[in-house]
């Protein structure tokens, strides 16, 4: 894992010094060349804090839209609830990656950018997911992205955000990912109303998690 952060940091700082901040994440896809150990949020399957979301609502499947779907275990994993699926990543490789790995009649992949999210997306989706995409960005383009998410959310749909909770004793530090503190995490919803904050720990981890999810009445 050390050497892992450390190539991480590498191209996160080359694509800063570049004035290419978010260019790093096409950077880390291309060198892993198809071994995801060299994708730390990789897990290979979805994450457990969805799952959880999953199994205690009752919401009919719709169209989901997954924001930087990275290798597609999310995206997957709501194709197979039946949801019909978008799924974006800003990284060209990530995207031909993840189509590889899980083809799906109900998936489609594409290449995006939550800055500049496809004009037909807005208001189009009944779920939105977006997992350790906003912890992963510089915080001037963090603001802009946070705000392009409420959009997306079809009316009586639902918006949910997964990441790392900012603690008093959270490490600062200047390479991703940066744990967001619960006021920058209330911000995103905008206008949409507040239905779960969940926090919890995994095990082996001392990370607080969180998943943050909102509605469009």
């Amino acid at each position: 894992m050390d050497e892992i952060r450390r190539k991480l940091r590498s191209f996160s700082d080359a694509a800063a010094t570049e004035g290419k901040f978010l260019d790093w994440f096409e950077r880390l896809y291309e060198y892993a060349d198809n071994d995801s150990v060299w994708i730390p949020w990789s897990r290979g399957k979805p994450h457990p804090m969805l799952v959880d979301w999953m199994e205690n609502i009752n919401q009919s499947p719709g169209t989901a839209l997954v924001v930087g779907c990275g290798l597609g275990e999310d995206a997957m994993f709501l194709a197979n609830l039946g949801w019909e699926v978008t799924a974006f990543d800003i990284a060209p490789t990530a995207v031909q990656w993840a189509s590889e790995r899980y083809p799906h009649e109900r998936i489609q992949w594409v290449v995006g950018d939550l800055l500049h999210p496809n004009e037909e997306w807005n208001s189009a989706f009944d779920f939105v997911l977006e997992v350790h995409i906003l912890q992963a960005i510089p915080e001037d383009f963090r603001i802009l992205g946070a705000r392009k998410l409420s959009p997306l959310v079809s009316h009586s749909g639902h918006l949910v955000c997964i990441g790392r909770l900012a603690t008093d004793d959270s490490v600062e530090q200047n390479v991703p990912p940066w744990p967001l503190t619960k006021k920058f995490i209330s911000s995103i919803g905008g206008d949409l109303k507040v239905v779960d904050f969940t926090t919890a720990r995994f095990e082996g981890e001392e990370t607080v998690r969180y998943r943050a999810v909102w509605v469009n009445e």
